[in-house]
């Protein structure tokens, strides 16, 4: 059975969908723009909305009872491949080195809001 994840410390959803589904000891995220859920504002530049987009994943899976070592997998969604380098530097430290998940990074035409960065994640109980 399905269960609704859901926490006020990441930004509400924009849209018909919850933050997260924990299903079958997976919890599953919705990609998390880079919007600060106190404030609804973006920060500046591609390393600041990593950092923020992966802020609103580990406090979703805290709220899962889980934490970004649980992390398998993760998709990072890029306005520009250009900043994949900014990202990438940032996203490491959200991980304990050498437990990294499988990822797939892809640019696309358009974020929503304009955001440079979006990211979701899979991770297991």
């Amino acid at each position: 059975m399905k269960q609704i994840v859901n926490t006020d410390r990441a930004p509400a959803a924009i849209g018909p969908y919850s933050q997260a589904i924990e299903v079958n000891g997976l919890v599953i995220t919705s990609g998390q723009l880079p919007l600060n859920p106190a404030t609804g504002a973006f920060p500046e530049g591609i390393a600041e909305q990593t950092r923020q987009s992966l802020t609103n994943v580990k406090a979703i899976l805290e709220q899962a009872g889980l934490t970004m070592d649980n992390v398998v997998k993760t998709t990072v969604f890029l306005s520009d491949m250009n900043n994949f380098g900014a990202m990438n530097e940032v996203y490491a430290t959200f991980f304990s080195e050498g437990n990294y998940p499988a990822r797939s990074a892809v640019e696309v035409a358009r974020l929503p809001k304009d955001a440079l960065v979006e990211i979701e994640a899979i991770a297991a109980k």
